[in-house]
Order: C-alpha cells, then sequence, then structure tokens
C-alpha cells in the first residue's frame, strides 16, 4: 500500500452521523411532540387530527356531504417570510399560509376540509417552528378546516441557519352542481371586502422600496401607530371563509367571487369572468389601510402599478345578483365583514377591468 493511500485511510472520517451533516432528528421529533396539542385543536366534523403516521384521513360522509366533488388548493407566503426571518416573529405568518389556500377554495363555492403544511429549513429551531405552526392551526381554526399532516424538512446547504419556506395544500368540498362561478352576466353588482392590509402578495416590491429609503423593518411605522414596520407588515392575511360561505348558502345570489392576490384587480377579477364582460370598478368607494398610500408615496408607484401589484384595500370581490345584493350584504356584515358596492358587470368594449374612479391612497 503507497503512502499516499494510507495518509488518505487514514485522513477519512469516522463514525459520522446524521447531526453531524446538520440534520438533528432529536430536535424533529420534539417539534412534532410540542404541535400535537395545536394540531388536535384543529379537529372538525370528518377528520383525524392524529399526526405521525404516513398520511391524513379525511370521511366525507361524516362532514355531511352526499355527492361532492373535490377542490385542491396550493400556496405559499412568499416573501413576506423575509419579514418574519428577520424579526424574529414567526406567529401570523402561518395564517397567511392558510388563508392564502382557503381563500382560493371558496371563491370556487367550495367548502375547505383539511390542509397539510410543508416546512423546510436550513436548521430546525423548535421554538420557531412551533410558533410557525400554531399561526397555521389558527388559520385552519378561522376557516374550519383541519390540519391532519404535514412535513418537516432540514436541509443544510439548501437555505441559510435561519431561513425557511413554507407551502400549503388545502383541499374542500362541494356538492356537484353548487360550483362557482355562475351564470354572471351583464347587469351583476360587485361587492368588495375589505383587506387587512398588504396580505401576502406584493413584498419584493414592498422591500425593495423600504431599501431605497433606507428603512428596516425596526424602524417606527408612521401608518401605523405603536408599531414597528416589521410588526404592521405582518398583519396576517384575512381569511374570508365563513363570511362568505354563509352569503352563498343562505342569500341565493352570489354568483361568482376574485380572490385578489398576485396581480391585483387587473389580473384576478377577468379570471371568474366570460368573454365579452367587463368589470366596472368604482375605486373612490374604497377606503385602502394607511399602509397603501404610505408605500406609494415612498415608492413613487403610479396608481396602475399599485392596482395591479397590491390588493390595495380589497382582499375579496363577490358578483351577486341585482335583486339579492342587499341581502348579500347584509349577510356578510352579520357575519363580521365590511361589505361595500364596488361596481357592476357590463359588455366588454375593450378591458376587462375598467376603473370608473380612482382610490384615494391619501399619499
Amino acid at each position: 500500500m503507497s503512502d499516499q493511500t494510507q495518509e488518505s485511510k487514514s485522513s477519512a472520517p469516522n463514525n459520522l452521523t446524521y447531526a453531524d451533516a446538520g440534520v438533528d432528528i432529536d430536535a424533529g421529533n420534539a417539534l412534532v411532540k410540542a404541535i400535537k396539542p395545536i394540531v388536535k385543536a384543529t379537529a372538525r366534523s370528518g377528520s383525524d387530527t392524529e399526526i405521525g403516521g404516513f398520511g391524513g384521513l379525511f370521511d366525507l360522509k361524516a362532514a355531511g356531504f352526499t355527492d361532492p366533488v373535490l377542490v385542491a388548493a396550493n400556496d405559499g407566503v412568499g416573501t413576506k417570510l423575509k419579514v418574519a426571518i428577520e424579526t424574529g416573529k414567526h406567529d401570523t405568518v402561518g395564517i397567511d399560509l392558510v388563508a392564502m389556500c382557503v381563500n382560493d377554495l371558496v371563491v370556487q363555492g367550495a367548502e375547505p376540509l383539511f390542509f397539510l403544511d410543508y416546512f423546510a429549513t436550513g436548521k430546525l429551531d423548535v421554538e420557531a417552528a412551533t410558533d410557525v405552526i400554531a399561526g397555521i392551526a389558527e388559520g385552519c381554526k378561522q376557516a374550519n378546516c383541519a390540519l391532519i399532516g404535514g412535513e418537516t424538512a432540514e436541509m443544510p446547504g439548501m437555505y441559510a441557519k435561519d431561513d425557511y419556506d413554507l407551502a400549503g395544500f388545502a383541499v374542500g368540498a362541494a356538492e356537484r352542481g353548487t360550483l362557482l362561478p355562475k351564470d354572471v352576466k351583464a347587469g351583476d353588482v360587485l361587492i368588495g371586502l375589505a383587506s387587512s392590509g398588504v396580505h401576502s402578495n406584493g413584498f419584493s416590491l414592498v422591500r425593495r422600496i423600504l431599501e431605497a429609503n433606507k428603512l428596516t423593518f425596526d424602524s417606527p411605522a408612521s401608518f401605523a401607530d405603536g408599531k414597528s414596520i416589521g410588526e404592521a407588515l405582518l398583519e396576517p392575511t384575512r381569511i374570508y371563509v365563513r363570511s362568505t360561505l354563509k352569503a352563498i348558502r343562505e342569500t341565493g345570489g352570489v354568483k361568482a367571487l376574485a380572490h385578489i392576490t398576485g396581480g391585483g384587480f387587473p389580473e384576478n377579477i377577468p379570471r371568474v369572468l366570460p368573454d365579452g364582460l367587463a368589470a366596472h370598478l368604482d375605486l373612490a368607494a374604497v377606503t385602502p389601510p394607511p399602509v397603501f398610500g404610505w408605500l406609494q408615496k415612498l415608492g413613487g408607484v403610479a396608481d396602475k402599478e399599485m392596482l395591479r401589484t397590491f390588493n390595495c384595500g380589497v382582499g375579496m370581490i363577490i358578483v351577486a345578483e341585482p335583486e339579492k345584493a342587499d341581502a348579500v350584504i347584509a349577510t356578510l356584515g352579520e357575519a363580521g365583514e365590511a361589505p361595500f358596492k364596488l361596481g357592476t358587470l357590463a359588455d366588454r368594449e375593450d378591458d376587462a377591468v375598467v376603473y370608473d374612479s380612482m382610490i384615494n391612497f391619501g399619499s
């Protein structure tokens, strides 16, 4: 055997473990133990929220469905996670994760039933991960949606030590023949539901605006008294499931819904319109949260760029039958929303979304 071979052999590592490679199985087990009661608290009819198996179970019959059509959606939180990571506040982005998925289900008339999450990180911080999953559980409770499973992946070398990413998967159901949109036509009324703030879209632009103005997430938020910019921006996405399902089921006047996410009004409203129809929006009816005027002023963002990047104060739009629009508005109000008439549908001449007036951002 040559000296070189002997040297290579003698310097080879011995008794390497998974922990030496950066993956802590014990931390993963500690996380499962910590979140079991949190997950169990999301139980609803039809669900089995015992985690630790190879798959989650859900009984559609026990949930009350006769002839259901399943509807599925998945999403993430985007670069809003950078705000949570840099501020060390992890208990609300889980709500955002659920909201982005279940709000996409309810626009199709589906009731969210169960949720699964995917949490990936470079180095598992059990406390931070528990906070994230507690937020996911809170979002599930708001949506009456059971958290029946998930995956935690510790991937050193893929993510920086303190970084993590989230993905969510939601499944809902509607009885056959009740899916939305349906029978949308000219003359239908558009109803807006207020957002809680920026929600979970446009944060790459938000962060660019802060950078250009030499602001940090620790800087005071002039648009939110007593809060830092980071705290204010972490206001979670509003979940519209219970209120909109109530309006759908009790009024019979809801024809379609549009969740206003990335792409704003011009990208999301046309997704529920048949060819030949246009949405005429009276944006003067919108009272945007102060964060939007603050962002527009600091970034010098044009109105149309605001409208195609952010929700601008409207997180959900409902298309209602004209004769039942007032009943829809009243029912939404009873469910805790502050609905307002936002416009009407008309025959399309050019664009699918027409602004008859503009939002006053106060900037």
